[in-house]
């Protein structure tokens, strides 16, 4: 037994010696090199490198050459491979190996995959003969020699137009004229033909002299100022006429609508910092430009296209990786630029919001906000001083509106209408007896009450509370159906829900608190009052039920090739509810005391409703009146509109409105 043993540990020793005596091998110390190069352990990666190496690169070196490189060409999913061959050479007397590898990786450009061989040498050390990599820059590109850098050029894409529902231009890429000034020729008096230049480019002498001192200028190059509006001929003249200025036709975004359309186009801007760091990975480099709101922003997956990118080397110019530029898809949507600019010129001078829809298709046809700014004037250039007077500007021009809520006021009425005759406790035909201007439920509301517009009539049934503007009416009427039924009505028409809409809008919402447990905010609710919030856009498709035999049709905005419309809430209404309302509604314009008479316009046949929303932080206060008119065209229904203005209450409340909206149907009709 113990000579079996023995002769067991003999055959042992002898295994471990031939091993050993093999000594470090070139496969071994590789595949150990390739391990922290796949983890990019670039520090770890230099200690295998070879003296001679080492003698050319610091680590510090290295480690920076490596990373600046994979961080600037965006590298992702590197992976390094290297099988070690199940049977290694013998290598006792050799002193060089020469070993293959594949590498690959996704970049900015494309994927880069190569093979190439790794060198290796022995060298003595302390500790005995080990191998080490005989490093050189083409271990990183094949393409990369002694000397030569990585540089990365970018090939811009053309931008996607944004095209209206007739194919006109909303956003679109244009040749505008640039002013440029020239140090040299600014004449005897620079000051002042700067100053000169700045007051007709609404700019400042600062502005000017900002651009004058960047480090590239020299006296005798042309630097650009400002881009100015195509159909600024006569500015171009004077600006031109001033010593040193002059003209130069650029390529350029351009709104062509300008501030008519601010709040739907939005502009596109230079990429900031924060947003480059969010955007990594997507293709957007620090000189890139992008959708900083409205349409712009909403599209901008798809206006932008895709920069090209070519990776190679400097100066030996190889290519490592390139990739074409695609250029940007234009957006065809269902706006309608005549539209568009007729609402915008009824709105201009004052704060408010209107949004048109098709109300058959549910085609949105316009979305305006105002006041409004150039959007051009981002695009083109405005100064500091420019952009701090918007900013501070009273009915926030930089913000839209049509795509926020507000107190819907009297407009909602139809909506508790279609809730109560739902829930089965509002009787159409049913006469009610209402006296006086105000009413409350009892002692327990204190000296809170409800008050109307009118006690001209005593008798009212629905459609004369339609016609007048009934509040109390509505407040019973909400108080007979109870808080359940309220909001089970005021949710079939998708309040309380996400608002779907290609442009981001806020949700429309019934209530915070609860209205089971408030009696008088149940009331108020009836009304559209209360905590009732609701966007322009979201009303106007609210009202597409009273045309669709009682189905709400969700508006859209890109155009489609087939205009059917898409149903988003199905039989709110029985077909004979919703026409009762219709009926209803016309009566409001076409009834000499209907809140929707004045003015008449001959020939044309609305159905509507007014209302005038009261804002104000507690009961009894005096708050901004705001106010509302949604109106259809009933003879061959195309066109729906749902206006709101703020601060009316010394203009005549949702009177002001009235005229507006119809005269944009008479324009829009035509």
């Amino acid at each position: 037994m113990k000579k079996w043993k023995a002769v067991l540990f003999l055959v042992l020793t002898l295994v471990i010696l031939s091993a050993c005596s093999k000594g470090p091998q070139p496969e071994e110390r590789f595949q150990k090199y390739v391990s922290l190069w796949n983890d990019q352990n670039f520090s770890g990666m230099y200690d295998y490198l070879s003296s001679d190496a080492k003698k050319s690169i610091t680590e510090q070196e290295f480690k920076e050459r490596y990373q600046q490189i994979y961080e600037s060409i965006e590298t992702e999913n590197l992976s390094i491979s290297y099988e070690k061959p199940e049977e290694q050479e013998e290598r006792k007397d050799e002193k060089e190996a020469s070993l293959p590898f594949s590498l690959k990786m996704d970049t900015l450009a494309g994927p880069v995959a190569f093979d190439h061989r790794a060198s290796l040498v022995k060298e003595e050390t302390d500790d005995g003969d080990n191998w080490f990599i005989s490093w050189n820059p083409s271990m990183i590109f094949p393409q990369l020699k002694e000397g030569d850098a990585v540089r990365i050029s970018e090939d811009k894409p053309v931008r996607g137009s944004i095209l209206d529902k007739n194919g006109k231009g909303l956003a679109i890429n244009a040749v505008v004229p640039e002013i440029q000034a020239v140090p040299e020729k600014l004449g005897s008096d620079p000051e002042a033909s700067k100053e000169a230049a700045a007051k007709l480019l609404n700019l400042t002498v600062e502005d000017i002299d900002k651009k004058l001192s960047a480090s590239w200028v020299k006296p005798d190059m042309s630097v650009p100022v400002a881009k100015v509006d195509p159909s600024e001929t006569e500015l171009v003249k004077k600006v031109t006429s001033l010593p040193g200025f002059q003209k130069a036709d650029v390529s350029s975004r351009y709104y062509p609508l300008g501030e008519n359309a601010a709040h739907l186009t939005g502009y596109i801007g230079n990429i900031s910092g924060e947003e480059l760091q969010e955007l990594k990975g997507k293709g957007y480099t620090s000189t890139s430009q992008l959708g900083k709101a409205g349409l712009e922003e909403v599209y901008e997956d798809d206006l932008r296209g895709q920069t090209g990118f070519r990776i190679y080397t400097d100066p030996s110019n190889e290519t490592i990786a390139e990739r074409p530029a695609e250029d940007g898809k234009d957006i065809t949507v269902t706006i309608d630029s005549a539209l568009q600019t007729v609402l915008y010129n009824q709105l201009k001078g004052d704060s408010g919001t209107a949004a048109a829809v098709h109300p058959l298709t549910g085609e949105t046809l316009a979305l305006v906000s105002s006041p409004a700014y150039n959007p051009n004037s981002f695009v083109f250039g405005m100064s500091g001083a420019a952009y701090q007077a918007l900013t501070e500007q009273t009915g926030n021009p930089l913000s839209a509106k049509f795509n926020k809520t507000f107190s819907p006021g009297s407009v909602f009425k139809p909506l508790t209408a279609a809730a109560g005759l739902k829930a089965g406790t509002l009787n159409p035909a049913e006469v009610k007896t209402i006296t006086g201007l105000t009413w409350k439920k009892g002692p327990e509301w204190g000296n809170y009450s409800v008050t109307r517009v009118t006690d001209a009539y005593s008798a009212v049934d629905l459609k004369r509370a339609l016609v007048s503007s009934d509040n109390i009416y509505f407040a019973q009427a909400a108080l007979e159906m109870g808080a359940d039924a309220f909001k089970d009505g005021a949710a079939a028409f998708g309040l309380g829900e996400r608002f779907e809409f290609d442009f981001p809008t806020a949700d429309s919402s019934v209530a915070e608190s609860d209205l089971a447990a408030k009696d008088v905010l149940l009331a108020d609710s009836g009304y559209g009052q209360g905590e009732v919030l609701m966007s322009p856009v979201h009303i106007a498709a609210s009202y597409t039920a009273f045309v669709n035999n009682g189905s709400m049709i969700m508006p859209y905005l890109e155009k489609k090739d087939d205009a059917a419309p898409e149903i988003w809430k199905e039989g709110i209404l029985t077909p004979e509810q919703s026409s009762l309302i219709l009926n209803h509604l016309i009566s409001v314009v076409d009834d000499p005391s209907g809140t929707g008479h004045e003015p008449v316009v001959p020939g044309l046949k609305l159905a509507g409703k007014t209302g005038t929303a009261e804002l104000k932080m507690a009961k009894g206060e005096i708050g901004q009146e705001n106010g509302w008119f949604v109106a259809v065209n009933t003879d061959q229904p195309k066109l729906l509109i749902a206006m709101m203005i703020e601060d009316v209450k010394d203009r005549g409340g949702s009177h002001y409105v009235v005229p507006k909206v119809k005269q944009a149907f008479s324009a829009y009709l035509k």
